[in-house]
């Protein structure tokens, strides 16, 4: 897991000019042109080997992985243009890319954006398209940031992106370390495509000139064989998308096959000026993926949902959906707060039907018989982790779907019945029984029996209506005040064949059930249909108030209310061949049907929602931006900012010393081991100085009540940057926009608005994993300093990088004076590099020159004369530390080891300030 975020470590490279590369294996490529424009056929029988066994490699790259293709595909020769770009997506979606040469690669695009070119040239040209989603969103210049629904269909023949494994194949082919634009021979900018090769038949520009988007998500490898294989299901909590062959800025020796990402975490929302991309054309035959888990699989669960979508539907993205995948037996859940939502599958030897998530969506009950079939059962209750953990199980002779509930007095009881069988026989249904059990501390109590029958469907809020459905739809009435256990058994819908009741999960009373396309419910609906067509719905006398269609081509199954919210519930689809490959939620106030995943047969979905805020009726909040700060589609530098956000809102009576800054913070400062005071680390990638201060100014000084030390990142090789970063973490965010629109608070806090900042969280599992403990520091063991490798080019320092140099300058010492009659004190921190830069012109990774480095801490050491509140703590000392290779995580970041180093010399130094 660690894996996904480390940055980019540099790598020894294993190249070779020949047509039979080092990672292929089998015979030759075969490469013809094709009838296609700008494509090459390719076929081969062979196989190739993604990834390496080299331990210094991340390990997503490891361990080396066989993958067999045994079909032929196109690809194309070369990049695709910045001008073929243009042409065909200025008229689609209005994205017009620019252009310093038309026959450039397309750059500074999404995923998205090129997966939308693909569909594009496939409808252009007549074919099917191989992505389809239920909606696009685009930013302000048009660029694609998120796919609702998005799904990749290997089975069309259809333009699309390679496949990783793809891409490999055809890499070793022409694999010509003389035809790669590098940072050795590139000037630092792009080229016109296949400008280093005169060779129609060859394909060009897989070393250098642009970096590529292939398919894949970026998953894990295993040392097994797999065939036909396009990567992992989907991405994760992270969303990690797969690039390959490196770029104009990247030394030739950092550059080989098995690298999978950039400097910087790569998801679907990613762009930037040297990532581009190639098409393939053709179908895969039979696909393998192969999830987190290491398992291969040639079918998939995709969650076709997303938390805006939710968040425009019900309100919340605070939704879970727990559901049975037939296919393996297993209990499957989605947490649609996430910020990609996956599936996540708890794998297990038993049996598992009817989950269905407790009050609080942190656990899961479950039986292990089906409705409708007699016979011992077993109730359990588990964690609703990826783990599963924390498995209990109802020790009594039979407990058979389990029906969650709050009492009065806020006991959680579950509900169950001995026997869940064909209930058509009245004397063998009155054999079984129902029963409460309380669960508390992860333990049940003593069940208890409320009445004879099998009453599996739900029981209301006051105890007056239970409800069954396995043939017949019974119900058990009882009067208010009165026992469950005294009551009347009646069987309502005329005795037609009726199932899957559920009753409402309020107190509205209402039964929702399917039937047989009996006499009853197409009386009602005024139209015939057929078996489980139409969801039903019954009031609290068993009398029909509402039906909804299936969509044409389905019929409904394993229908359920939804916990938290009323008017809507869940159901599975079936489709004519009498599979179930979609979960759906239906709105029953417009009868609307939507899609929440697909897959190949998925049964018994439990959907639940976190019930919203009462703030009073004259507050109205806007939750799609109070405390929202990340949105579907943001990278990682989003998620890792919004993530602390909240911390910081959190802890904002605790904080005395924040950290702010870039990844090199994030990476640096282990505070939790500070003892100066308690702190907080909001450091992340994707940053300027101007951010971080942002973040400083208007949170931490206005809002942070022991607030004695603000620590900030002296990146000197990132102020080729002035306020950039600031828009494009800022601008497009709404937590950040609302926050600004009401003057950052500074008048006070809303005693709402904490509230909304965890109603508004949609946050990775691995985001609160790795962070929460550390407070917001992430890195990982040492790997070494590897090669000093300049990404930019070191003379950026003329007359704009001047004036970029100044205005940093500026900015930090206008900070530092805000800062001094407050009582905040600052320490700027330059946190070590490879001490190779020291025999480069470079300062550091990004330059600038070292004579320019050098003026500007002159001028940060005269800061300290003049503002004696602020401190410079140079780790770096242009290269001069002492900093070895066990403290380096990659050239320009430091691992714990380094970490733990420079921690503790801050720690004493805020221990003097004092």
């Amino acid at each position: 897991m660690r894996c996904f975020l480390i940055l980019l470590i540099a790598f020894l490279c294993a190249c070779t000019e020949s047509n039979h590369a080092s990672w292929q294996d089998g015979p030759d490529v075969n490469i013809a042109v094709d009838s296609l424009s700008g494509m090459l056929r390719i076929s081969s029988k062979g196989a190739v080997r993604l990834g390496t066994n080299d331990a210094s490699a991340k390990s997503n790259e490891r361990p080396q992985m066989r993958v067999e293709l045994d079909y032929d595909f196109s690809i194309g020769r070369y990049e695709v243009r910045c001008d073929e770009f243009n042409a065909l997506m200025k008229p689609a979606i209005g994205l017009t890319l620019k252009c310093l040469y038309g026959k450039n690669p397309a750059t500074d695009l999404t995923y998205y954006d090129a997966v939308l070119f693909a569909n594009e040239r496939s409808k252009s040209e007549g074919f099917d398209t191989a992505y389809t989603y239920a909606n696009a969103q685009f930013d302000a210049e048009n660029h694609c940031t998120n796919l609702e629904g998005f799904v990749f269909h290997p089975e069309k023949k259809a333009y699309r992106l390679p496949t990783e494994a793809e891409w490999v194949l055809v890499a070793g082919a022409n694999w010509n370390t003389a035809e790669g634009w590098v940072a050795e021979n590139s000037d630092y900018q792009l080229h016109e495509v296949c400008s280093r090769t005169n060779n129609t038949a060859r394909v060009c520009d897989m070393i250098g000139n642009a970096m590529e988007w292939v398919n894949d998500w970026n998953g894990n490898f295993r040392d097994t064989v797999l065939t036909n294989y396009v990567g992992a299901p989907d991405g994760g909590t992270l969303g990690l998308r797969v690039v390959k062959g490196g770029c104009f800025r990247n030394s030739l020796k950092t550059i080989n096959s098995y690298n999978r990402g950039d400097v910087y975490t790569v998801t679907s929302a990613t762009r930037a000026d040297y990532v581009g991309f190639r098409l393939a054309f053709g179908e895969i035959p039979n696909p393998v993926w192969m999830g987190s888990n290491g398992n291969a699989a040639s079918s998939r669960i995709t969650a076709l949902a997303n938390a805006s979508l939710l968040r425009s539907l019900i309100g919340t993205s605070k939704a879970k959906l727990a559901f049975r995948n037939d296919v393996t037996g297993n209990l499957a859940y989605i947490d649609f707060s996430s910020a990609v939502p996956s599936v996540i599958e708890i794998e297990d030897t038993l049996e598992m039907y009817h989950p269905e998530i407790s009050p609080d969506g942190k656990r899961v009950a479950f039986c292990t018989k089906i409705e409708g079939i007699a016979g011992t059962s077993e109730v359990y209750v588990r964690d609703l982790n990826a783990k599963g953990s924390n498995l209990v199980k109802l020790n009594v002779p039979s407990a058979a779907i389990p029906r969650w509930r709050v009492l009065p007095n806020g006991d959680t009881v579950i509900v169950y019945v001995t026997d869940v069988g064909n209930n058509k026989d009245d004397a063998v249904f009155m054999t079984n029984s129902t029963w409460q059990v309380k669960f508390a501390n992860g333990q049940f109590g003593m069940p208890e029996k409320l009445m004879d029958g099998a009453f599996h469907g739900g029981i209301s809020e006051d105890n007056t209506l239970a409800v069954t459905g396995a043939r017949l739809l019974r119900a058990h009435i009882a009067l208010n005040g009165q026992s469950p256990a005294i009551g009347t058994n009646v069987v309502w819908y005329g005795g037609e064949q009726a199932c899957n009741a559920s009753l409402a999960k309020d107190s509205s009373k209402r039964t929702l059930f399917l039937d047989f396309g009996g006499v009853t419910g197409q009386t009602f609906a005024g139209t015939s249909y057929i078996t489980h067509e139409r969801l039903l719905v019954a009031d609290s006398t068993g009398n029909l108030v509402h039906s909804v269609g299936a969509p044409s081509g389905f019929t409904f199954d394993h229908s359920e209310w939804a916990y938290g919210i009323g008017n809507m519930a869940v159901a599975t689809l079936t489709n004519v061949n009498g599979a179930h490959p979609k979960i759906v939620m239906v709105n029953l106030l417009d009868d609307s049907v939507i899609d929440l995943v697909e897959g190949d047969e998925l049964w018994h979905p439990s959907l639940w929602v976190k019930k919203g805020m009462n703030v009073g009726d004259d507050i109205v909040i806007d939750l799609d931006s109070a405390g929202v700060y990340f949105k579907d589609g943001q990278d990682w530098a989003h998620v890792s900012l919004g993530y602390k956000m909240s911390m910081l809102w959190k802890y904002k009576d605790d904080i005395e010393i924040l950290c702010v800054g870039s990844s090199r913070t994030e990476n640096s400062l282990m505070v939790t081991a500070l003892t100066s005071g308690f702190a907080l680390n909001t450091g992340h990638s994707g940053n300027d100085m101007n951010a971080s201060l942002y973040v400083a100014e208007n949170y931490g000084l206005n809002h942070l009540s022991k607030l004695k030390f603000i620590v900030v990142s002296i990146d000197l090789d990132l102020w080729h940057n002035s306020s950039e970063y600031t828009e494009i973490l800022m601008a497009n965010t709404p937590g950040f926009v609302y926050d600004a629109n009401h003057g950052f608070w500074v008048s006070g806090i809303p005693d709402w608005f904490l509230d909304a900042v965890e109603e508004s969280s949609q946050y990775s599992e691995i985001a609160r994993t790795i962070y929460e403990p550390t407070r917001g520091f992430f890195s990982d063991n040492g790997v070494a300093w590897g090669p000093a490798t300049v990404e930019f080019d070191s003379s950026w320092g003329g007359a704009t990088g001047d004036a970029k140099i100044k205005w940093n300058l500026e900015r930090i010492k206008n900070f530092i004076i805000k800062t001094a009659p407050l009582g905040v004190k600052v320490v700027g921190v330059v946190f070590p590099q490879n001490p190779g830069y020291r025999e480069t012109g470079a300062w550091g990774r990004y330059g600038p020159r070292r004579s320019k480095a050098m003026a500007v801490l002159d001028s940060l050491n005269r800061y300290q004369s003049e503002y004696p509140h602020f401190r410079l703590l140079d780790e770096n000392k242009n290269g001069y530390h002492d900093y070895g290779d066990e403290c380096a995580l990659n050239t320009d970041h430091l691992s714990i080891q380094g970490a733990s180093k420079v921690t503790l010399r801050l720690d004493s130094l805020l221990q003097t300030m004092k």
